[in-house]
This record gives structure tokens, C-alpha cells and sequence, in this order.
């Protein structure tokens, strides 16, 4: 996992679930409503599947997720599950307590006083995504919110050359806590930190990382240290 020295980069893009937002604390309710309405609606029959399930889906598009989850259901039910989630975690982010990761707030705060550019990439709704940055004050942090919902792409290789090309930045660091995250930044030709303080991912998530942290607030530090311009390969 040791590298050469990092280069400070132009801009961080974070992905949102398990890196930045504590997504347990709005999905778990979130999840058990959802499978209550399904049942309401005769569209699912018998016990709300594992929460291990979702959990362990964060990360990849809405469609591999109820794959994942209602492998047994056809795409009517997916699709309609897809507007619960959307409508109940909304209705969450403003009735349940959630939270962020410790130390994201002002360690966002602290890296944009550095003039790093902050970009959020995400797989998930454009709705969900930008209402937690609304709902914990971090927001108006942000260059731009990019998601899958919003823009439609088929992977997170796609949203974040997407997202690079858009806003004219070539160096950064692809910051979050799944394969897709680590895939996204080297297809990219980006510097990946890999989040090891979630544990939604199994063992191997992270492979490929150039750098793993265990606490959001390792970022200023690494940042601080890292290398400018192109030197750092010397």
C-alpha cells in the first residue's frame, strides 16, 4: 500500500455514502419502511430481507442494488422501490437524527481554506444526495454534486471523467470506501484514498487504493504533506 510521496492535488471528489454520511443512520429505518409499504401495496410478501443486504450494496447503482436485494422481484417492484427510497429518505433526512462521519465538517471547512476544489461523486439519486449535503450544513462546500441519478451514467468511471472534463481539473484525489470509488479514480488516471472507517465493503474493496485512512481527518495531514506539481515521483 505504500507509495512515493502524494501529490497535492487541484481538487478531492468525495464520494457520499460510507465517506462522507453515516448512511446507516438514515437508511436501516429508512429500509424497513420501505419493505412495509411493498407489503401494503401486495407488491412483496414475507420478512424485509437481511439488512446486511443493503448495506452491503451501498456504493453501486439503485438497479445492482435491488438486484442484490429482490432477486426474486421483477422490474415493476424495482422500479417502485426506487420511488419509496427516494420519497422515505427524504422524509428521513428531516424526521430521523443522522449523521455524518466525524470530523468531515471542518475537515471540508479546512481543505477549501487551502483552495481545494471539492467535488462530491456519487451512484446514488440526485435528490438524496444533495438534500444530506443540505441537511448537515455542507453544501455551499461544494464546486459541484455530481450523481448517477442526475446524470444518468452507467458507472462511477463515467460520472467522474464526467466531472473532470466539466470543470477543467486535471489532478485529483478520488476519496471514498468502495471498489467503485478505486476503479473510478484509476480509470481516470486520479490518486485514490481509500475510507477504511466504514466497513460496508468486504476485505478487498479497497485494493488498488494509493493510500488508506482510518479517520476522515487524516486528509489535512496527507494533504499538508503532499508533494507539489509533478515532483512527486522523484
Amino acid at each position: 500500500m505504500e507509495i512515493t510521496q502524494l501529490t497535492k492535488p487541484e481538487a478531492m471528489i468525495f464520494d457520499m455514502d460510507g465517506t462522507l454520511f453515516k448512511t446507516e443512520t438514515l437508511l436501516i429505518p429508512v429500509y424497513h419502511r420501505l419493505f412495509d409499504q411493498l407489503r401494503e401495496e401486495k407488491l412483496y410478501t414475507g420478512e424485509t430481507p437481511p439488512e446486511e443486504r443493503i448495506l452491503g450494496g451501498l456504493g453501486m447503482l439503485l438497479d445492482d442494488i435491488w438486484k442484490r436485494v429482490l432477486p426474486d422481484h421483477d422490474v415493476t417492484v424495482h422500479r417502485r422501490a426506487d420511488e419509496l427510497l427516494l420519497e422515505f429518505e427524504l422524509i428521513g433526512l428531516k424526521e430521523y437524527v443522522t449523521e455524518l462521519y466525524p470530523h468531515v465538517a471542518e475537515t471540508l471547512q479546512q481543505l477549501k481554506e487551502r483552495g481545494v476544489r471539492l467535488f462530491v461523486a456519487s451512484n446514488g439519486l440526485e435528490h438524496y444526495v444533495k438534500e444530506v449535503a443540505k441537511r448537515h450544513g455542507i453544501f455551499p462546500l461544494f464546486e459541484g454534486i455530481y450523481s448517477a441519478g442526475e446524470h444518468q451514467t452507467s458507472t462511477k468511471v463515467d460520472l467522474v471523467r464526467l466531472l473532470l472534463d466539466n470543470h477543467g481539473v486535471n489532478r485529483a484525489w478520488m476519496i471514498g470506501d468502495r471498489s467503485s470509488d478505486v476503479e473510478a479514480g484509476k480509470e481516470n488516471g486520479q490518486t485514490v484514498i481509500g475510507c477504511a472507517y466504514a466497513g460496508y465493503g468486504q476485505g478487498q474493496e479497497l485494493n488498488g487504493a494509493d493510500k488508506l485512512i482510518s479517520s476522515f481527518a487524516e486528509l489535512i495531514p496527507l494533504y499538508d504533506q503532499a508533494a507539489k506539481g509533478k515532483q512527486a515521483d522523484e
